[in-house]
């Protein structure tokens, strides 16, 4: 079934999160974190892309990314070079991140920096640890030294390091930015999922298609945000059942 186009940025800056399938743990130890930023400089130099900002986590990634083109087949590089990587070293098949990556573009400096301190307080926000002492972020090589990201851009708009420390502990909320949590659909929305992504004009269609086909529909409407109380009412399909496909 076809996928939403993905949206593309007037300035070519993006803000990418990666998630583990099905919430899997992407890093199990130091030298995987450690792959996985070699691995981020290895197609960086091959696709001439500027990472601005950098944070891994425990089952899913954010990367802020400048790129004049071909988005979708840097990204793509990566994963599948990591994915292969973890399955050979913990004897593992299969995917292991959910669908394809998401992507929000960015458009102002605003924004920009916005994304920058969201990214680099994931560590706060999980209830790990201080920003300063998390390891697997770019907010070190903000305030000390590092060539894997490029910070000029932001440090010049927020008035160099010192500039930057204000700005990263600021108590503006940016919850917002949180594209790796499905947004709300409204009911127009959701029928328009269901007629792109299903080629179904009504919901109710899915109580004639067979388990395993309704099943996967159910899947794809989950997977394109509509909720569960929403699926239910425009299709007829009782929720414990939307809820296991």
């Amino acid at each position: 079934m076809p996928r939403n186009p993905r949206v593309f940025s007037n300035t070519g800056y993006y803000h990418i999160v990666f998630r583990g399938i099905g919430k899997q743990i992407l890093f199990e130890d130091t030298a995987d974190y450690r792959h996985y930023l070699h691995t981020l400089r290895r197609f960086q130099q091959e696709n001439s892309f500027e990472l601005i900002a950098y944070c891994l986590m425990e089952n899913h990634i954010h990367l802020l990314v400048h790129v004049e083109s071909d988005l979708d087949k840097a990204m793509k590089q990566i994963s599948v070079s990591y994915a292969y990587y973890f399955n050979m070293k913990y004897d593992r098949s299969g995917h292991l991140f959910q669908d394809r990556f998401l992507s929000e573009p960015i458009e102002d400096d605003r924004y920009l920096l916005a994304v920058v301190r969201y990214i680099h307080n994931n560590p706060v926000k999980a209830g790990i640890c201080r920003r300063d002492e998390y390891l697997w972020s770019s907010w070190h090589e903000y305030v000390g030294s590092g060539d894997l990201v490029s910070p000029a851009l932001v440090l010049d708009l927020v008035g160099g390091i010192d500039g930057f420390l204000q700005f990263s502990t600021n108590d503006a909320s940016d919850e917002h930015l949180d594209i790796s949590e499905k947004r709300r659909l409204s009911d127009a929305q959701a029928i328009r999922v269901i007629r792109n992504e299903l080629h179904l004009q009504s919901g109710t269609l899915l109580q004639k298609m067979s388990r395993a086909d309704r099943d996967r529909a159910l899947h794809v409407l989950k997977e394109n945000g509509l909720s569960l109380r929403q699926i239910e009412r425009l299709t007829g399909i009782n929720r414990g059942v939307v809820l296991k496909a």
